[in-house]
């Protein structure tokens, strides 16, 4: 896929505020800190179209972006990050719980893993929380430019064992990084597919 066109569209502090749901949409989450709006930039070719930050939780808010005309990439805000008061956790939780739940052109949600990182019980607690709602997603590990292949191989496989644990299918995963562009034509050519079957 090619894309030709990305625009933002608008910011929703809930799902009922959310543009109408006549196109396939892809949604982006990840723990605080995991380069999530660093790929989407890289996956559109552009340089600001998610504004990244020094400060972690800069999203606070379901941001919706149309790409060429045709479907959504929505960013969402993170989950665990320690900075933010008790109040404003649950305000996130319900906003992306609701979101997820009730969005029913929701085609695939990207949960995006530090490569670097072993496995954290709050990803984990998060995507068997999708497993048991039901929810399409597919996993992203980030950043694995900045460690070796064999590095990331290794730590990957202790993912796949985590995942063996509790699922039968393994999911879908994607290695990233926003400074080779690695994993963007397979991202963007699996959503491609997805996209076709959303239009039959």
């Amino acid at each position: 896929m090619k894309i030709k066109q990305s625009k933002f569209v608008k910011s929703s502090s809930d799902v009922e505020q959310c543009p109408p749901p006549t196109k396939a949409e892809f949604a982006f989450i990840g723990r605080s800190n995991v380069g999530k709006s660093s790929l989407i930039n890289m996956l559109t070719g552009r340089k600001n179209l998610a504004k990244t930050s020094s400060k972690p939780g800069k999203t606070q808010l379901i941001n919706h972006f149309e790409i060429n005309e045709s479907w959504y990439l929505v960013d969402l805000p993170v989950y665990g990050w320690s900075k933010v008061s008790k109040q404003k956790k649950a305000e996130w939780g319900v906003m992306i719980e609701e979101y997820l739940l009730n969005r029913p052109n929701l085609a695939c949600l990207f949960v995006l893993i530090d490569s670097r990182l072993e496995p954290q019980s709050i990803d984990y607690e998060f995507i068997a929380w999708l497993g048991e709602k039901g929810i399409p997603f597919a996993m992203v590990f980030t950043k694995t430019d900045k460690q070796s292949k064999g590095k990331f191989q290794s730590t990957k496989a202790r993912h796949i064992r985590e995942l063996n644990n509790t699922w039968e299918e393994i999911p879908i995963m994607f290695a990233s990084s926003s400074i080779s562009q690695a994993g963007r034509s397979e991202i963007l050519s699996f959503a491609e597919e997805i996209i076709l079957d959303f239009k039959k």
